[in-house]
Formats: structure tokens, C-alpha cells, sequence
């Protein structure tokens, strides 16, 4: 069953709230296009969205709903840090986010941030007793976050190309 053209445009125009949203972590992002195009392929029955195209923008979906997480991991990998000063971050990063939700107001996305960089570096001082490789496993972990925004937002105007193509093709 084909939608009505404005149904088309709505989802777009959800999907362009999704596209900011990579960029300004305030907004939902990847998920969020990723939602719009669930509620769209259901709404429609997998008509213009079959369900392969549908797979293939679950695949990009979940991808780039987790680059945060694998990259900056990538990152601090990179950077020296052990497997200890990751979880440590992700632990920090985790507290850092509802602290700063809750009770500084700066954010969950700032306190997040700061609580996983201050657990990485502090894990890593802890093993290694060294500031220096304690900063570069941080910074590592920080330029992995730093590139994963730039996979989102690759992977969300793909998922909005293709999701376009499929939609308008009919």
C-alpha cells in the first residue's frame, strides 16, 4: 500500500530532525532516522521499503548508533589504554552523563564526555603510573569519539539517500 505524498515529505522532514540530531547530540540521531523509516515501512507494509532495503538500513542503523562506542574504544586502543581504562571510561562516561543531566545541568552528552576521558586517563595513570601514556590513552579515546561523528553523519545521509530512492521509486 503507497502512502500519500505528504506522508513521504513528514518522514523526510523527521528524518532532517535526524540528521541534526548527529550532529548536535541534543537531537536523537541515527536511531531516530532509523525509527522514522521503521514507522514508515509499517506504515506502508514494506511496499516501497522492502524488507531487504529494510535489513540493509537496520545494518547501517546499528552501526552507526554504535560508532560512539566501538570508536572510541578504537580510539583509546590506539592510545595505549588497557582493557581496564575502557570500561573505566565507559563506567565514568556512564556517571559523567547523569551527573551532568541531573544535578550540574551541562548535559548529559558534556558530562558523558568528561566522565569517560576522566576514566581513562585516571585508569591508566592507576596501571601504569604514567601521566604522559595516561593523557595519550584519553586523547586516543577522545579522537575515536571525535571520527564516530563523522561515520554518523555518513551514515545517516545514506540511510536518507537510500530510504529516498526506495520510497520515490514506487
Amino acid at each position: 500500500m503507497a502512502l500519500p505524498m505528504w506522508a513521504f515529505w513528514l518522514a523526510l522532514a523527521a528524518m532532517l530532525v535526524g540528521l541534526v540530531g548527529v550532529i548536535l547530540p541534543v537531537v536523537p540521531g541515527v536511531g531516530f532516522i532509523w525509527l522514522v523509516v521503521l514507522v514508515y515501512a509499517v506504515a506502508e507494509r514494506f511496499a516501497t521499503i522492502d524488507p531487504f532495503t529494510f535489513a540493509v538500513l537496520t545494518v547501517l542503523g546499528a552501526i552507526g548508533f554504535t560508532a560512539d562506542l566501538w570508536m572510541g574504544h578504537a580510539g583509546a586502543k590506539v592510545g595505549g589504554a588497557s582493557y581496564r581504562s575502557v570500561l573505566a571510561g565507559a563506567v565514568l562516561g556512564i556517571v559523567g552523563a547523569l551527573v551532568g543531566m541531573l544535578f550540574l545541568g551541562v548535559g548529559a552528552v558534556p558530562g558523558g564526555i568528561v566522565g569517560a576521558i576522566a576514566g581513562v586517563v585516571l585508569a591508566e595513570y592507576y596501571v601504569r603510573r604514567d601521566w604522559r601514556a595516561a593523557f595519550k590513552a584519553g586523547g586516543g579515546w577522545l579522537v575515536g569519539c571525535t571520527l564516530s561523528g563523522g561515520v554518523q553523519l555518513l551514515i545517516a545521509l545514506v540511510m536518507i539517500a537510500i530510504f529516498v530512492w526506495q520510497a520515490l521509486r514506487g
